[in-house]
């Protein structure tokens, strides 16, 4: 049998050694194995994801009144010394400054009153109360409150910086959260449907008081 020549047996013994430590390499960072069985950093083999809910909205009205409150106001952490912090803080979610994910927040956001006219759709949605609804609901899986990362973060189901701020769905700002998420607006109707007086007790945005209570 003809040798080959040194010189491409040893571009073949490099190209196999190369593909060993790439493959490896990939194991290592979750990229490649077995599914994750015995590696603990492989991927898993199968990944749930969440029903398609149809493209629903969720009510702009009560995220102003019920949910942005809640993403400025000052909470406890649960763990690491009790430290007192908003969602919004400069460390954390702030739309300029913080470094926490993907959720940001203007802080300085004015409220849009809904009862005037000329607050338009188009009008609203160039308001920075709007860049905090788009935001927050980017976080969120309607119909799922706890696999929404708006909530499961702060509830600590899944990896958080801030630490755990809600123990429970019976914590009242978590209850609002979990109401918004599984109360979208009807199928077919935008942010700004009317249908979102049902979240309000008396039903009226403007001076209901926010289900639940």
């Amino acid at each position: 049998m003809k040798r080959l020549p040194e010189v491409k047996r040893k571009g073949t013994v490099t190209a196999l050694t190369a593909a060993t430590v790439l493959s490896a390499c990939l194991c290592a960072c979750g990229g490649g194995g077995d599914g994750g069985s015995s590696n603990p950093l492989g991927n898993p083999s199968t990944v749930s994801n969440p029903v398609n809910t149809g493209g629903q909205k969720l009510s702009f009205a009560y995220f102003q009144r019920c949910i942005n409150p809640i993403l400025l106001a000052q909470l406890p952490a649960l763990q690491g010394g009790g430290f007192t912090n908003s969602c919004a803080g400069a460390g954390c979610h702030d739309t300029v400054t913080g470094a926490g994910g993907a959720l940001r927040v203007v802080p300085g956001a004015l409220p849009v009153d809904l009862s005037d006219p000329a607050n338009t759709p188009a009008v609203i949605r160039n308001s920075d109360m709007y860049k905090n609804y788009y935001s927050a609901q980017g976080a969120v899986v309607v119909g799922s409150p706890t696999q929404s990362r708006l909530l499961a973060k702060p509830m600590l189901l899944v990896l958080h910086g801030g630490g755990q701020i809600f123990a429970s769905l019976s914590d009242a700002n978590a209850a609002r959260i979990a109401y918004w998420i599984n109360n979208p607006m009807p199928r077919g109707q935008d942010e700004f449907s009317s249908a979102a007086s049902s979240l309000f007790s008396p039903p009226d945005p403007q001076t209901g008081n926010c289900n639940p209570p």
